[in-house]
């Protein structure tokens, strides 16, 4: 996919990776839209995007729709919807509560959902237009002290996988963001939780900046899979090849995790 002259909008742009995705999609593109809950944060990366923020709850469907409405008032068709937005809480496990649940389903799979019934119709008459889903390294793989957000991530790969196969030949592309660990708040909130361990471990952090690069990188290639870290598809590679072997590496990696007293050096 090219983007230069295209339409984007990227939600939870107001940080992060979204961020660095509306930053850099503004080199090329017609238009950026920041989509964030933090208003002022969308507002603050539009203003250097040169592009228009809009402050939604991208966990409601209506608030999606609304996104969809003004982002096309403002610019036009969109030729590329980026359903970055996450939600890293509740962390745990079973003791993880229903509401964090659902939070989280709405946010990693539902919004995905809604922003795919309200535009790929709309695309394929067209001919074009891309849906790319940050679905991280964790949709591939797991974390064990983060239930929630590993069954999410695992539930938002199988939905881009199932309409990437049912859309074949239509004109409508889709593709799948997996970083792995990225210096963001998101990641940031968990430095010294054993989850922020277990992710220090498996690999070094890089910048947003550099996943934007990657990403229009993998745009252009028309890639399903969008990988920022060579780690996580040589995680991916043993899990297919040998599925005891990666759960026993991915309990040794937790157990370490757990057990430190502090974050590695």
């Amino acid at each position: 996919m090219e983007l230069d002259g295209k339409h984007v909008v990227v939600t939870g742009g107001g940080s992060g990776i979204g961020r660095a995705m509306a930053v850099r999609f503004a080199t090329v593109a017609a238009g950026v839209v920041v989509v964030d809950r933090d208003g002022a944060a969308a507002r603050k990366v539009a203003d250097e995007a040169g592009g228009v923020a809009i402050t939604a709850d991208v966990g409601r469907e209506r608030e999606i729709l609304r996104v969809i409405a003004e982002a096309e008032r403002v610019y036009g068709p969109i030729d590329l919807f980026c359903s970055n937005a996450g939600q890293a809480q509740p962390l745990g496990a079973l003791d993880a509560a229903d509401d964090g649940w659902l939070t989280q389903w709405n946010v990693h799979v539902m919004a995905h959902v809604w922003a795919a019934r309200a535009l790929v119709p709309a695309m394929i008459r067209r001919g074009g237009g891309h849906l790319l889903n940050t679905v991280s390294a964790v949709g591939l793989l797991t974390i064990p002290g983060a239930l929630p957000y590993t069954v999410t991530k695992h539930a938002a790969l199988a939905l881009a996988e199932s309409l990437a196969v049912l859309y074949r030949g239509s004109g409508v592309g889709f593709s799948c963001l997996c970083p792995a660990l990225v210096d963001t708040p998101l990641t940031a909130a968990v430095h010294d939780m054993p989850v922020g361990r277990f992710l220090r471990l498996k690999g070094g952090p890089i910048e947003p900046a550099a996943v934007a690069d990657i990403v229009v990188e993998g745009l252009r290639e028309e890639r399903f899979l969008i990988f920022t870290h060579p780690e996580t598809e040589l995680a991916v590679r043993l899990r297919a090849a040998d599925h005891e072997r990666f759960m026993d590496v991915t309990a040794d990696l937790w157990a370490a995790a757990v057990d430190a007293e502090g974050p590695p050096a």
